[in-house]
């Protein structure tokens, strides 16, 4: 083995040790996250309901549900689904976050979850981001390992590259009529070939969905350099300007109507309703529900319902339109059902490359201990010999 190769080598093994189990943990909990939607609606009863024959509730109807429910609770989202699709209405009372199941066409509660951050689902995310650490410091060791996951793909793929023609399609294939070292050798070296583009994409995109320093350098690079300040701009609303005491229609539900007619694809909606005095109510619209790519996006003020930004996906810049398709590409529904079923396997092989490698180096090294021992065997048998002789 040439120095470039043992050099490439010590650092596949031993960045592999710095890394591997958390690498383990975020694999195996991102392949339980990434069929949550079906799981729960295979489920939970609550999340369907029957197509009302009229329209939807206006959303501050549903908050008048919750609040009723909450008195001092204080609303931070209202979610519409797909016409046959519970609405959902988060509320923070005190620590504990609700999340409310609502008819959307008869104001029925049909669920609720007591403590949304923390039921099963959200505890997978958790511990996919953050690793059972606190947050602060999960999200440095996540992003440090998956950082050092790439580095480890890419030095595997240098270790693995066959050097003659003749030995690639031996490369490709996995002996299964072997002794089980071998077998080993081969789940870790070609499976890891075969699924190093997907997990790097995976790795890639996770990260981007962390780091803002990863995401603006996306964006910027998508956009060949440019910045679109206009659709990058925050707004806030007015607060020297506040909600008259009669109003025709709350500014909330003028949104909601507008936003509706100006993208009538849409398949559910996801409403910021303004929690902090400046914020404005922000609208976004995506035309396929459970997805979170190609939305449209409006924000009003929720003093005097003025429309401050409108940005349908259409006008959005490349790099802006990339980084909302971030979150579909990482679970693969990008490419539908069976996207996510390659992404989710993906995910297993990159759970199992740690363990397939720490059983090639305790090969190893086993192999090594014996070596040793058969030689000095064969010396103390030396001497015995002399000795008699």
């Amino acid at each position: 083995m040439s120095l470039f190769k043992k050099v490439v080598l010590f650092m596949h093994r031993w960045l592999g040790f710095l890394s591997g189990l958390v690498v383990f943990i975020v694999s195996i909990s991102g392949c339980v996250y990434s069929f949550q939607d079906q799981i729960q609606d295979a489920l939970f009863s609550y999340r369907k309901v029957n197509r009302g024959s009229g329209d939807m509730l206006l959303p501050s109807r549903l908050i008048i549900i919750a609040k009723t429910k909450y008195p001092d609770g204080k609303v931070s989202l209202v979610n519409y689904y797909t016409p046959d699709r519970t609405a959902q209405v988060r509320i923070n009372t005190g620590k504990v976050q609700h999340s409310l199941f609502i008819d959307p066409y008869t104001g029925r509660l049909m669920h609720d979850d007591p403590d949304f951050k923390h039921n099963f689902f959200n505890t997978v995310k958790s511990i996919h981001f953050y690793c059972f650490f606190p947050p602060a410091i999960g999200k440095t060791i996540v992003g440090a390992s998956t950082i050092i996951f790439m580095i480890i793909m890419i030095t595997g793929l240098v270790l693995w590259w066959p050097r003659r023609k003749f030995d690639r399609k031996r490369s490709l294939t996995i002996k299964w009529k072997t002794r089980w070292r071998r077998v080993n050798y081969d789940l870790h070296s070609v499976i890891g070939f075969y699924v190093f583009s997907i997990s790097f994409l995976l790795a890639f995109s996770g990260l981007s969905m962390s780091y803002d320093w990863l995401s603006k350098s996306i964006y910027w690079v998508a956009n060949g350099g440019q910045e679109y300040k206009k659709e990058l701009k925050k707004y806030t609303s007015d607060t020297t300007t506040k909600v008259q005491n009669i109003v025709v229609i709350q500014p909330i539900d003028a949104g909601f109507l507008y936003a509706r007619k100006r993208s009538p694809k849409t398949e559910m909606m996801l409403i910021s309703p303004g929690v902090l005095p400046k914020s404005p109510i922000s609208y976004t619209c995506y035309p396929r529900v459970l997805h979170f790519s190609y939305s449209d996006t409006y924000s009003i003020d929720q003093y005097t319902g003025k429309i401050l930004k409108e940005l349908p996906n259409t006008k959005k810049s490349t790099g802006l339109v990339l980084l909302g398709t971030n979150y579909d590409i990482h679970v693969g529904q990008i490419a539908g059902l069976s996207g996510q079923i390659i992404m989710f396997l993906a995910g297993l092989i990159s759970a199992s490359l740690p363990v397939t490698g720490l059983f090639i180096y305790l090969g190893k090294k086993k192999s090594i201990q014996l070596r040793k021992g058969r030689g000095a065997h064969s010396v103390r048998q030396r001497r015995l010999d002399k000795s008699l002789n």
